[in-house]
């Protein structure tokens, strides 16, 4: 409305309108809730919503927890500063990500954080990764050896370890090292996973094998961050890094941030991000292998942009087909496929009417197979990506990276590694599954196959 509009003698009142509380979803179990269906078939409860409202109410324990099931409603929030990072799913990560990492924190504390680590993801940095990229990725390829099974699981953590640390941390890392992390974040994402959807507080106390296969997973994890931080401080070193760039960070009164920060920051540039990027990378070998046309297409593509030299980092932004590849895989099969919001004040959401301090949740997995979103959405069609048709998918329908003051920071550098990953491998093998091998969806904080086991072959 415009001033010009509004005619003095006749005040215009503004429309008060009565927002409504969500539908409650059916089949919530007592005491449990939502949660039980969250355990049993988390991925089809949450696509099912849908059918049920634009916005609908869950019971987690004794919460109650608002579900999104729109494109444009997860764009509100990601957007609206009346919504902050809280809720389930980062309760339970601040056992591994701490209060004080950029991961968790919110307001001036998060956009100083930001301010620290994003001049590390600017284009021209990221170029200087290019040849540890390449390295790694190579290194990746020449472990295969024909006819040998690959464990996709421990080999994708480790060439994602890798990069994260040889480009972000500087570090000197030993495959022991990255094997570590890899059989550590597996035992503490899939504990975490438990603890967001059924809140049963002192019984993860209680001492049976599967806590405390929990508590001594996330306590080598805690315990790698130290070395990683304690080696560099010892060394004298103060390369052109993160880690170097953390340990000379100020807080807002000018002072150097407490270890304790230097700690949940260097765990959250490590974690999630490999965890995210090695899941993405079993499921782009999972498609590898799945549909061996579109590694072929790939290979045919580096071919014609590479010649018979390696494909390179330089390489990257040509190889049109193998990024779409890689995009196709992140909407069919997202690593983070479940997010939380907090409301910070009582707010308006779809037209209903949100509490203040409620969380709300939506998932990616969700949005990015919706029908209403995409044609024949639940097949695996890397051309949808193409200009004159991506066009017509909805805004907010794939954001694989977020957007908003939480848009991942690293998300030109994940691309970068996962497209020239993929033009690799797919230049130089075909694959297929082994007995023993499970490509099924595994849940957790993240998504992964079960147990991907592949054998190579030259191509």
């Amino acid at each position: 409305m415009t001033v010009e509009s509004v005619r003095p003698e006749v005040p215009e009142v503004p429309e008060v309108l009565e927002l409504s509380t969500p539908p409650l979803a059916g089949g919530g179990v007592p005491g449990l809730g939502h949660g039980w269906k969250l355990v049993r078939d988390p991925l089809g409860f949450l696509a099912q919503l849908r059918d049920h409202g634009d916005v609908v109410r869950l019971k987690l324990g004794p919460k109650t927890v608002y579900a999104v099931t729109t494109p444009d409603l997860t764009g509100a929030l990601a957007l609206n500063p009346d919504y902050e990072i809280g809720g389930p799913l980062w309760e339970s990560l601040e056992g591994l990500l701490g209060k004080k990492g950029v991961a968790t924190a919110n307001g001036p504390q998060h956009r100083r954080q930001r301010r620290t680590i994003q001049p590390a993801f600017r284009a021209d940095i990221i170029h200087e990764y290019g040849p540890i990229m390449e390295e790694e990725a190579r290194a990746f390829a020449e472990r295969m050896v024909p006819g040998k099974t690959i464990d996709c699981t421990s080999e994708s953590f480790r060439v994602a370890v890798r990069i994260a640390a040889r480009c972000l941390l500087r570090g000197q890392f030993m495959d022991e090292r990255a094997e570590r992390l890899s059989i550590a974040l597996g035992a503490v994402f899939r504990g975490m996973y438990r603890r967001m959807v059924i809140p049963a507080g002192p019984l993860y106390r209680l001492p049976l094998p599967s806590h405390r296969q929990f508590d001594r997973a996330l306590a080598d994890l805690h315990d790698l961050v130290d070395e990683i931080i304690d080696e560099r401080r010892a060394s004298g070193q103060k390369p052109d890094d993160l880690l170097t760039a953390l340990l000379e960070a100020k807080d807002d009164n000018g002072d150097p941030i407490d270890e304790q920060e230097i700690h949940d920051q260097v765990v959250a540039i490590l974690t999630p991000g490999s965890e995210t990027i090695a899941s993405t990378i079993m499921w782009l070998l999972q498609v590898l292998t799945e549909h061996p046309e579109q590694a072929d297409k790939v290979s045919k593509e580096v071919e014609s942009v590479a010649g018979g030299r390696p494909v390179g980092f330089d390489d990257v932004r040509k190889l049109s087909h193998t990024n779409n590849v890689v995009v196709e895989t992140l909407r069919l099969r997202p690593a983070v496929w479940i997010l939380t919001r907090r409301a910070v004040t009582e707010t308006e959401l779809g037209g209903y009417r949100i509490p203040a301090g409620a969380d709300i949740v939506y998932s990616p997995y969700a949005i990015q197979r919706d029908p209403r979103s995409y044609q024949e959405h639940l097949d695996f069609d890397p051309d949808r990506w193409l200009p004159e048709r991506s066009k017509d998918i909805p805004k907010y329908a794939m954001r694989p990276f977020s957007v908003g003051n939480r848009k991942c920071p690293s998300d030109h550098f994940s691309m970068a590694q996962l497209s020239l990953i993929t033009a690799t491998v797919a230049s130089r093998w075909r694959f297929e599954q082994v007995p023993g091998s499970k490509d099924a969806t595994r849940v957790g904080i993240t998504l992964r196959p079960h147990k991907l086991l592949l054998k190579a072959e030259p191509r």
